[in-house]
C-alpha cells in the first residue's frame, strides 16, 4: 500500500468510530429490550415475604391485568416509586411484588415506613426468578395479561408520565379485550 493510504486508514476509523459514538448518544438509556415481553411469566414457587412458611406460585396470579412490581429495601430509587405504588393500589390497580436479592427483615421494615401496595409479595432472595424475568436492577415493573403474558416491561421508576401515557392504556385495553 502507498504512503497515502495507510494515511487514510486512521481518518476512516476515526470517521466510523464518530458514527458509531453519535449513534449511541441517539439511544434512550431507559429504554432497555425486554426478550420476554410476549412470553409467558416464567414459573416460579417463591415464599411470601411477610408469611415465608406460605410458597406463593406464579399460576396463582389471579387471571386479570395485573401489575408485577420488582424492588427491594436497598434499591434508592424504589422509595420515589413506593408512593406511586401505593396510590396506584388504592385507586385499585393490583401489584404484585417481587422483593429482588433483599434481606427479608429489611424488606418488612422497608415496608412499614413506606407502606404496602402489594396484594402478594414473592421473597426472591438468590435473584433466579428476576433472571428468568430478564430484569436488570430494581425497580422494574410488568404488566402481566389475563393468560399470563408479560405484555410490558418498565426498566426505572414509574412515574405518573409513564402511568399515564403508557402503561393505563394499555392495562385497560388489555381488560376490554377479554
Amino acid at each position: 500500500m502507498n504512503r497515502i493510504g495507510w494515511r487514510i486508514i486512521p481518518i476512516l476509523f476515526f470517521l466510523l468510530l464518530s458514527v458509531l459514538l453519535w449513534r449511541g448518544l441517539s439511544l434512550d438509556p431507559h429504554t432497555l429490550p425486554s426478550v420476554q415481553v410476549g412470553k409467558i411469566l416464567p414459573a416460579f414457587a417463591l415464599p411470601e415475604l411477610i408469611h415465608p412458611e406460605k410458597i406463593f406460585k406464579s399460576n396463582q396470579i389471579p387471571q386479570q391485568v395485573v401489575l408485577l412490581n420488582v424492588w427491594a429495601s436497598w434499591c434508592a430509587a424504589c422509595v420515589d416509586e413506593q408512593v406511586f405504588m401505593m396510590e396506584l393500589s388504592r385507586k385499585g390497580v393490583p401489584v404484585y411484588g417481587l422483593n429482588y436479592k433483599d434481606n427479608a427483615d429489611d424488606a418488612i421494615k422497608w415496608l412499614e415506613q413506606w407502606g404496602n401496595p402489594y396484594k402478594v409479595i414473592v421473597q426472591d432472595s438468590q435473584g433466579k426468578t428476576a433472571i428468568d424475568l430478564g430484569v436488570y436492577g430494581a425497580p422494574e415493573t410488568f404488566i402481566i395479561d389475563k393468560k399470563g403474558l408479560i405484555r410490558y416491561r418498565h426498566a426505572g421508576i414509574m412515574s405518573q408520565k409513564v402511568w399515564a401515557d403508557e402503561m393505563a392504556p394499555l392495562m385497560k385495553q388489555l381488560d376490554n379485550n377479554g
